[in-house]
């Protein structure tokens, strides 16, 4: 399957003014590579976590005044949906693009989670250097994992029913991999790779 990367035009998407014309973009623009992305992506961790995984694609459907800031493919074990889950994510915003282990704020078991990471923070010592943490997901920043207050984090995560635990890469539009498919399918791999001790971690 060829897998295209993500041009200036596709982050300019987010500019758009209108709803229905920002939306008619994503369709056009985004999808196309989302869903060969997503094929590639999903089959790997099938594989790699020996059960069925599912690709769902952003539909954005709630929305009818304010278009979205960004857009997402999200990889979990249920087909249904995804948000009540721990999942695995790759994004845009209109400055850089996301890969994600998400645990967003409608998980059910967001405490157990929490705990069980906390109870194993030398998990979190062999991810990449250039790994980063965000606490919410409708929000661009992100905090770099060498420097963020792991424990404060996770407590907060716990403890807090709307808090968020997100963890991964950004790359910043204009990149060389965001832009050559196949050197951007090979990072998110190998991104993926390194999420997947997490991931099992969170359904011990």
């Amino acid at each position: 399957m060829i897998v295209n990367g993500f041009s200036e035009k596709d982050f300019e998407t987010f500019m758009i003014p209108s709803l229905p014309e920002r939306m008619a973009a994503i369709e056009t623009r985004i999808r196309p590579q989302f869903r060969s992305i997503g094929k590639e992506i999903t089959d790997q961790l099938s594989m790699e976590l020996n059960q069925e995984m599912f690709l769902h694609i952003a539909k954005h459907a709630r929305r009818t005044v304010n278009p979205p800031q960004d857009t997402w493919l999200a990889i979990a074990n249920n087909k249904r949906g995804y948000k009540k889950h721990p999942h695995f994510q790759v994004g845009l915003f209109d400055d850089h693009l996301f890969i994600w282990l998400a645990f967003i704020y409608e998980l059910p078991n967001k405490a157990q989670i929490a705990s069980t990471f906390m109870q194993h923070p030398e998990i979190f010592n062999d991810l990449p250097k250039d790994f980063v943490v965000s606490l919410d997901h409708t929000k661009k920043d992100a905090t770099p994992l060498a420097t963020m207050d792991q424990e404060a984090a996770l407590r907060r995560f716990r403890d807090i029913k709307k808090a968020e635990f997100l963890i991964g890469r950004h790359i910043p539009k204009g990149s060389s991999i965001v832009e050559d498919g196949p050197a951007l399918l090979a990072y998110i791999s190998a991104t993926m790779d390194e999420l997947v001790p997490l991931y099992q971690l969170a359904y011990q």
